[in-house]
């Protein structure tokens, strides 16, 4: 793809402009340099809150079926560029293109969800509250926060984007975002989509920024009345803080270190299918990643075997080709990241199985084989934290409660998987483990309509489902005297 040398990076209400923020973006799969986007920093911040604080006056006024309306252009706008923003993921973010189908096809279907839901807010206003005095009426309504700020990540731009934004405008809030400074251009494309929906000028505004620029400022305006954020625990914890002082609400969808479990009577081309697709789809660079794979002793040796004939089997190439299977991760800093984990798990002494290098036919790129570990030390960072790599530990287990156990024994509990003919069996341990979204033989798909988030220090709240919008929303409750 074509870019041009630099864009915009600032869209505050309804316009478009650059800041003295130079970010480059570079394609993981070449190393070349994209472009460039010139972004904002804390006075950015501050011009598009002001913006969105003067558009909450109107816009929080604004019926749910104009926002469902708006919410449907939105998500129309999307699918005429469905083609361009496949692309866009690709280029920037390194993902193979059937990937950014499922993600682009996942924006659809966010915005047209919270349409409905928009939709359905008129009818549920001010509805009675039942009481127990015949002396007193109470009714409820759910109203917006107010001015929210997004901050999103790199892994899945525009996707995450969407769980946020659309629950945000569906429920009159008025939004600042700050795309991740690694992967703005599908967010800055969808600012554009947003541009021509009908949303009137400053409900939503884009600061294209580092996290110092911009998120720190963002997270600490007394005028913002809550954050949003999707990152990385020690990011989310410097969210917390600054919010604090102002004591805004706070929402967090952090790290994970997620277990797949697979039982004695597990169909092993399943098993193997669904810990390829939950440790290397997007190059494990998941939140949700299965990066823990359980297996019956008596299904283990058979079962490594066929993982690492599998894996090894795995196509990785660039990302516009028409047989890769996974892509590069996402810049240098990332890709030495893994690295270090890699090395740091064989001076742990964990065993490697395959992977572990740079493709041989691939001299640059942020590629890496997928690699498979077992003997993992129960106390060493590969066991025990996020890679975001291609990278997956397998250990055997005598029992069921043995696995549940070394499953829950983590401080994160966002996902699980379990594979199992026995369906009492999958609800057994589904409903032991601590998690907040359990797969049982399926593999890692996600729908609007369920949410998303996890236990411990994997998530504060949940995205997705009605909890989303409930997420941006106040409750208040009045009561009359008769």
């Amino acid at each position: 793809m074509n870019f041009p040398t630099t864009l915009d990076g600032l869209y505050i209400n309804g316009q478009w402009s650059s800041g003295g923020e130079h970010l480059r973006v570079i394609n993981p799969a070449t190393e070349a340099l994209l472009t460039t986007v010139n972004g904002g920093g804390e006075r950015a911040v501050e011009q598009a809150v002001t913006a969105a604080a003067e558009a909450f006056k109107a816009w929080s006024k604004t019926s749910g079926a104009e926002r469902a309306a708006i919410l449907r252009n939105i998500a129309n706008g999307v699918r005429n560029g469905r083609e361009h923003l496949m692309k866009l993921q690709s280029s920037n973010n390194g993902k193979p293109l059937f990937e950014a189908v499922i993600d682009v096809d996942d924006v659809i279907a966010t915005f047209e969800y919270y349409a409905g839901l928009a939709e359905g807010l008129d009818a549920r206003n001010d509805a009675d509250v039942p009481l127990p005095s015949d002396d007193f009426s109470a009714r409820v309504r759910r109203e917006p926060c107010g001015v929210v700020g997004l901050i999103v990540p790199w892994n899945f731009p525009m996707v995450t984007t969407a769980w946020k934004l659309a629950p945000a405008l569906a429920a009159g809030c008025c939004v600042v975002l700050k795309p991740s400074e690694v992967t703005p251009l599908a967010e800055l494309e969808l600012a554009a989509i947003i541009a021509e929906s009908g949303l009137p000028d400053g409900v939503f505004n884009l600061v294209c920024g580092t996290g110092l620029a911009v998120g720190a400022p963002l997270a600490a305006d007394p005028r913002i009345a809550k954050v949003s954020f999707t990152g990385s625990n020690a990011v989310g914890v410097q969210v917390m803080q600054r919010a604090a002082e102002t004591v805004k609400g706070v929402s967090l969808e952090l790290g994970g270190k997620s277990s797949l479990l697979v039982l004695a009577d597990a169909d092993l081309d399943l098993a193997v299918e669904l810990a390829c697709g939950g440790a290397f789809f997007n190059a494990g660079q998941m939140c949700s990643a299965t990066s823990r794979v359980l297996v019956a002793d008596e299904l283990a040796d058979e079962f490594l075997t066929r993982l690492k004939a599998r894996a090894e089997k795995i196509r990785v190439a660039d990302p516009f080709d028409a047989d890769v299977e996974m892509g590069a991760l996402v810049n240098q800093a990332q890709y030495q990241r893994v690295l270090g984990h890699i090395d740091r798990g064989l001076s742990a002494g964990a065993k490697l199985v395959c992977g572990g290098n740079r493709p041989a036919d691939l001299a640059r790129g942020y590629f890496l084989q997928p690699t498979v570990f077992t003997e993992v030390p129960l106390d060493s960072a590969l066991w025990c934290e996020e890679i975001f790599g291609p990278v997956v530990c397998v250990r055997s287990f005598a029992t069921e409660a043995e696995a549940v156990a070394l499953a829950n024994d983590s401080r994160f509990g966002l996902v699980a998987s379990v594979v199992t003919r026995d369906a009492e069996a999958a609800d057994r341990v589904a409903d032991a483990l601590q998690a907040g979204l359990v797969w049982l033989n399926a593999p890692q798909v996600i729908f609007p309509q369920t949410a998303w988030g996890g236990y411990k220090q994997s998530s504060l709240g949940r995205e997705l489902g009605p909890w989303g919008l409930a997420a941006f929303q106040e409750i208040k409750h009045v009561v009359r005297a008769l």
